[in-house]
């Protein structure tokens, strides 16, 4: 079968890193990331990972946050660029879809028919956004895939400080999982969701109680101990054929994450956030992922990027 590369607003451009030398050994992932090009899948080998940047402002800006997470997919790239390649699978970059002003919701449609296309043609989507908007671009290419016309159940997870459910006139980066519920309702379904991480003084009562009428699953930041949080996604893997998993990098404590539109002032530890990971990966069920919300502006030392980029690794190792 024939799949069309997907359309984006910026190619791939080349990456950069450290170079101690030509030989598998020496290799890193400035090294071993290629632009992609369809081709057939080898069928006895791990699922190649995509790596689609989504540059976007938009939905901060509207949920009156601190814009500057439209540059985050570069500054990505180069925290993923120097670290040395351990993975099995093979790692191409398909470029950007970028936003321009404000027009969200069209940058949304184009990464979902973007990630559409990858999943279709058997692989592994990572979303580099962007601002939590990315879930929504993320869930329209899940949705659009032959996974879920396939009946497909699949459920979303959210690693977050928030909610993400507000109830607004106009989408932002604080309404994607309520648009999520919505979409699946008129299609008939029922969006399967749960959130590790929730702060409950950033959250509203009205937050809450939204929550709850949508049945979400939710893990609060206080509770988040390696073996809560490892039961807690057990549970909810156990209810699903396949995942797509979206990591808010605000879930983190701010001295680990200072690099986000709303830093935290506790956050989950990254050794649970880490070992969630491994978790996903290991299940089998990793179906799409996506990482939101990081600032270069306010990073520090790069801080931010390079917990990213070391989360990215876990999960495609």
């Amino acid at each position: 079968m024939d799949f069309p590369a997907p359309a984006v607003d910026v190619p791939p451009q080349p990456w950069t890193g450290r170079f101690d030398g030509d030989g598998v050994e020496h290799r890193r992932w400035w090294q071993a990331v290629t632009p992609y090009v369809p081709r057939p899948i080898p069928a006895a080998s791990p699922r190649p990972a995509v790596i689609l940047g989504f540059g976007s402002d938009a939905g901060v800006r509207r949920n009156k946050g601190r814009p500057g997470a439209a540059a985050a997919p570069a500054a990505i790239r180069a925290a993923l660029g120097p670290l040395a390649f351990h993975l099995a699978r093979e790692v191409h970059d398909a470029g950007d879809v970028t936003v321009a002003g404000d027009a969200l919701e069209a940058g949304q449609a184009r990464a979902g028919l973007a990630v559409t296309a990858l999943l279709d043609a058997g692989l592994l989507p990572v979303v580099l956004g962007g601002g939590h908007e990315t879930a929504f671009a993320s869930y329209l290419g899940v949705a659009g895939s032959a996974a879920v016309r396939a009946g497909l159940r699949v459920g979303v997870l959210n690693l977050d400080a928030h909610f993400d459910l507000r109830d607004e006139p106009v989408p932002s980066s604080g309404t994607p999982f309520l648009q999520m519920a919505r979409a699946e309702a008129a299609a008939g379904r029922e969006l399967k969701y749960a959130v590790v991480g929730i702060s409950e003084p950033n959250n509203t009562l009205a937050l809450f109680r939204t929550a709850a009428e949508l049945g979400v699953d939710y893990l609060l930041d206080e509770d988040c101990s390696a073996a809560a949080a490892g039961a807690f996604v057990a549970a909810f893997l156990a209810q699903v054929d396949a995942l797509y998993l979206t990591i808010d990098l605000d879930v983190l404590p701010a001295s680990v994450a200072p690099g986000v539109s709303a830093p935290a002032a506790f956050g989950v530890p990254l050794p649970v956030i880490s070992a969630v990971c491994r978790q996903v990966a290991a299940s089998g069920k990793l179906l799409h992922l996506d990482v939101a919300e990081l600032n270069p502006e306010f990073d520090i030392d790069g801080r931010t990027a390079k917990v990213a980029a070391r989360l990215i690794n876990t999960l495609l190792g």
